[in-house]
């Protein structure tokens, strides 16, 4: 880098200046030192959003060409200009605007946002062929109460009722208590099956066996998919509430254990994508929102409810038979039981409308496809401890969890009893928040849940694990 001196210097003639021209070899004495100021910065905070593998709004900035380029949002890094540069004018938004960089946790330091103002304006320089790498960042999520805490409160008041109702099992129809949806349980007896598919059975994939004998313990399960009825109450409720849906304004005082839930923040859409609400499957909520809905409803209720495992939804699917359908082979027979890419006319539609499987559960094939709590892998059954009781993958990881059932846009195949599949990050590709909702799913208008409850009651840290298994912060 070239630099300019003025120099005193004496001469026969008297005292005058020479102008010196030099070369200087390495930083600029005062200057900003990107790779022990800048880089910590963008690598703890923006890469992990913005790199090769997560382009966010089109955006890279591990490295310095992927900087300068324009993301949806203009320029972000102009060399010599930071006021015009988003990289350091997006850190100094309130926190609660969403344009902010970060966009979640606390803001960058005065200190930060001086040190990338001072090296935009010095030139942004940018060593040759570095390519930045995320590290991890300390995020301390916003207040909540949804704790364990809570749970243990939920966990005492669903012990206590378990004792007034101790009996029999049997189906039973019920209300949501804060807003009296109205909602329906089948008593799914316990017992063995063969789950997986057979080698021979048309459609069959490599995820669905070998067949394996499994047992499990007796529960309850929705006789219907949860309904925008019951499910919109929980997720449109008109309170300021932080990202991770926590009331702004909680108050023990004043809030009850119910409204300590957190619940989902505003979606950016309609999200019944005009496909019809009184009657109908919710859609397109996250496994987070699915699980929270449980909590919130347990809360309310005094029962414990949860998502089914997937070893419970293909028992309850199958209802006693060993055909590739409930009702037999033949995929012909689907029209009267399943809605699906040949009779659903491109959407969904209102729950219980075909006939039910012989335990009197309705849409286990088709209409929407169904969240279950297990984390998907590939070799499911090779996991599986002998004898396999109650079977379940505990999620370790966000991406995939296990979905079955089949769809409104499935062909007969997805729709088996067997067929199973992981989710993706591509179900949010088109939502616009950074980082993605933790509630909503804009590219999975197909995919909704169904209540499940075991009749034995587990412990209140287990029941923590299964309402908060499905956030990225695991």
């Amino acid at each position: 880098m070239q630099a300019m001196s003025l120099q005193r210097v004496r001469t026969a003639a008297g005292v005058g200046f020479v102008l010196i021209l030099f070369v200087v070899v390495g930083p600029v004495r005062g200057a900003v030192d990107f790779e022990n100021e800048v880089r910590p910065i963008l690598e703890t905070t923006c890469v992990s959003c913005h790199c090769e593998a997560n382009a966010e709004g089109d955006l890279r900035l591990d490295s310095l060409a992927g900087a300068l380029a324009e993301g949806e949002n203009g320029p972000c890094l102009v060399p010599g200009k930071a006021a015009k540069s988003s990289l350091y004018a997006r850190t100094l938004l309130p926190a609660d605007n969403e344009e902010r960089m970060p966009p979640e946790g606390p803001a960058l330091s005065s200190e930060q946002t001086e040190i990338l103002r001072k090296w935009i304006d010095e030139g942004a320089r940018w060593p040759e062929g570095v390519v930045l790498k995320a590290r991890p960042r300390k995020v301390s999520a916003p207040p909540s109460p949804d704790n364990l805490e809570l749970v243990r409160r939920i966990h005492a008041k669903i012990v206590a009722r378990a004792k007034e109702e101790a009996g029999e099992m049997a189906n039973y129809s019920s209300k949501v208590p804060e807003t009296g949806a109205k909602y329906h349980m089948v008593a799914v007896p316990g017992g063995k099956f063969t789950m997986g598919s057979p080698e021979d059975e048309p459609g069959r994939q490599p995820n669905e066996g070998p067949q394996t004998s499994v047992e499990v313990e007796p529960f309850w399960l929705g006789q219907y998919e949860v309904t925008w009825d019951e499910y919109e109450p929980f997720m449109i409720t008109r309170v300021d509430r932080y990202k991770n849906g926590a009331r702004k304004d909680f108050d023990p005082k004043v809030h009850s254990d119910i409204d300590a839930v957190t619940s989902p923040t505003p979606p950016y859409v309609e999200m019944s994508f005009g496909m019809g609400q009184r009657g109908y499957p919710a859609i397109s909520m996250t496994q987070h929102g699915a699980n929270k809905y449980c909590e919130w409803l347990s809360a309310q209720t005094g029962h414990f409810y949860r998502l089914p495992t997937e070893a419970e939804w293909e028992y309850a699917c199958r209802a006693g038979t060993t055909t590739a359908y409930s009702f037999g082979d033949d995929p012909a027979g689907l029209g009267a039981y399943a809605w699906y890419y040949e009779n659903s006319e491109d959407k969904y539609q209102k729950v219980g409308t075909k006939k039910p499987n012989p335990w009197g559960l309705y849409d286990m094939h088709g209409n929407v496809a169904e969240w279950t709590a297990d984390q998907y892998v590939a070799d499911y059954f090779s996991q599986l401890a002998q004898p396999a009781v109650n079977p379940f993958v505990r999620p370790s990881s966000l991406y995939p969890r296990c979905v079955r059932g089949g769809g409104w846009e499935s062909d007969p195949e997805p729709l088996r009893s067997a067929a199973r599949r992981g989710s993706e990050p591509s179900w949010q590709q088109q939502d616009p928040q950074l980082p993605k909702s933790v509630w909503y799913l804009t590219d999975a208008p197909w995919l909704g849940f169904r209540l499940a409850r075991p009749k034995k009651i587990p412990s209140a840290e287990e029941m923590y694990f299964y309402w908060n298994s499905s956030t990225d912060k695991l």
